[in-house]
């Protein structure tokens, strides 16, 4: 039998299994075998020891913002795409954004894909993010996109003045998104909440990144996570809730499902590693906590870091994403624009963190520390955000699939380090996560059986271009069930 690549030696792991002793050979970008001993009949064929290492499958990272308006000097297709496959993601969801004065969707989707097309080190797909949701874009355009563009998720926000929609409008979209077997993305925080907090703030001159915090609490989240919920209750539509970060959310979401109620959620490492005192000042500078500021913020206690971790393991989460949406901090025009004639102003901070190239590592160590199994973090960095997201060919390693790994070092093999931003390969002047110390990294990536990372060889081996714009289908998760609140139903 012939093969491009064969990988050897490997532990390769699924959301419910792990196989030892099997071999893996892709060709021509396709896992074409997986069994025992295999050879090849090409005498150009790669072969790789994994050396008793894991193998799992091309991180999928379902939410990523890339050169879009909302993360001035931010990363560009081709850094972020590029830190991806340094991190062991090999395919990435971006979003094309909606302002309130667009009145259609096409121009905006065509302008953002031709930035991305040939500039990505990795496979790609498009969200929409509706903020003037029109009857003409939800019954003419957003089924084109759905069929001929591969478009088949939105998202929307409850907060956020130049997004935030109201109710109807939200059921509007979660009607339309129905039909066509669409997923719709939530941000859910109480904007009225947040707008008074914020009011209240700056007229007591409590404007330092730290008062971000403070002025989104747990409640606000909590509130818009119940009433989304309640929103596709009623018109018995899928959503994802987006970037869960508080206990409280996290439990409206369980119960939902418990009551077997199509609602999804996500959450993201900063949610399982980062504190809120991480947004205070430092004595060499006032503006540090800058670099922390992202919705919903970092919380208050370890209590709500350990919900995170426990909503992965007990299946709550349904993708684990990077949320990144990076702006540069040293520099004028990024994070600093927080800061007014000197003074910090929490509320024009951008929101955001960087986190492509950390994500699959900072979730593995949840693995090598017994917070999660294995089985975990295939399930939510990989397999399900593929399900989710119509990318069938995506998240599993399975004969027929995209030849997508990565190989981990086996345990103990790899040195310890100390992480620096110099060793990222994004274009962001800083990490979250400086001085973290890691005990595994990828060690390969694999995007369509080629090898784009080599941390122990020339490192990043990958080309820009080599990522492909992927047509999505529709969700592979459960969907609508026909049950509704009472005899009324949403129009067909």
């Amino acid at each position: 039998m012939e093969f491009d690549l064969i990988v050897k030696n490997g532990i390769i792991a699924s959301a419910s299994d792990v196989i030892d002793g099997q071999d893996i050979g892709i060709r021509d970008g396709k896992i074409i075998c997986i069994g025992t001993a295999l050879k090849s009949t090409s005498l150009s064929t790669t072969v790789i020891d994994a050396q008793g290492g894991y193998i799992t499958p091309g991180g999928v990272d379902s939410h990523v913002h890339l050169e879009q308006p909302n993360c001035p000097m931010g990363d560009t297709w081709e850094t972020g795409s590029r830190s991806a496959v340094c991190g062991g993601t090999t395919t990435v969801i971006a979003f094309v954004s909606q302002a309130r004065q667009h009145d259609s969707l096409i121009p905006l989707v065509e302008e953002y894909a031709a930035r991305a097309e040939g500039n990505s080190y990795c496979d790609y797909g498009l969200h929409v993010i509706l903020t003037n949701p029109t009857m003409k874009i939800l019954s003419e355009e957003i089924p084109v996109l759905a069929k001929e563009h591969g478009i088949t998720s939105v998202k929307l926000y409850m907060t956020y003045d130049p997004m935030i929609l109201r109710d109807r409008e939200i059921l509007n979209i979660m009607m339309a998104s129905r039909k066509l077997g669409m997923t719709t993305m939530i941000h859910a925080e109480n904007h009225d909440m947040i707008d008074l907090i914020i009011e209240t703030l700056e007229a007591e001159g409590k404007t330092e990144p730290y008062y971000h915090s403070v002025s989104r609490p747990k409640i606000a989240e909590a509130e818009a996570t119940y009433r989304a919920i309640s929103l596709a209750e009623l018109m018995d539509a899928p959503i994802l809730l987006v970037h869960v970060s508080s206990q409280t959310a996290a439990q409206h979401i369980r119960d939902a499902q418990t009551r077997l109620l199509p609602i999804y959620g996500e959450t993201c490492p900063q949610y399982l590693w980062l504190l809120a005192e991480r947004l205070k000042r430092t004595k060499e500078d006032h503006f540090h906590g800058a670099q922390a500021v992202c919705s919903p913020p970092l919380r208050e206690t370890p209590a709500e870091t350990d919900a995170m971790w426990r909503g992965i393991a007990n299946g709550t989460f349904t993708t684990f994403s990077s949320d990144h949406a990076a702006s540069k901090y040293h520099i004028e025009g990024g994070k600093k624009l927080g800061l007014v004639d000197g003074k910090p102003f929490f509320r024009k901070i951008p929101n955001g963190l960087p986190g492509l190239e950390t994500r699959l590592p900072l979730l593995f160590k949840g693995v090598l520390e017994g917070r999660i199994s294995i089985h975990d973090f295939v399930r939510v960095a990989c397999s399900s955000p593929a399900k989710l997201y119509g990318l069938p060919n995506k998240g599993a390693i399975l004969p027929g699939m995209d030849g997508d790994l990565c190989i981990w070092y086996p345990q103990g093999k790899m040195e310890s380090f100390s992480l620096s931003n110099g060793m990222l390969h994004h274009d962001i002047d800083y990490t979250p996560y400086e001085d973290m110390e890691f005990a595994n990294w990828p060690r390969y990536t694999i995007l369509r059986g080629k090898i784009v990372w080599d941390r122990d060889g020339e490192g990043l081996t990958g080309k820009i271009g080599d990522g492909q714009y992927i047509k999505r289908g529709g969700s592979l998760l459960p969907g609508p069930r026909n049950v509704f609140v009472n005899e009324w139903r949403p129009p067909v």
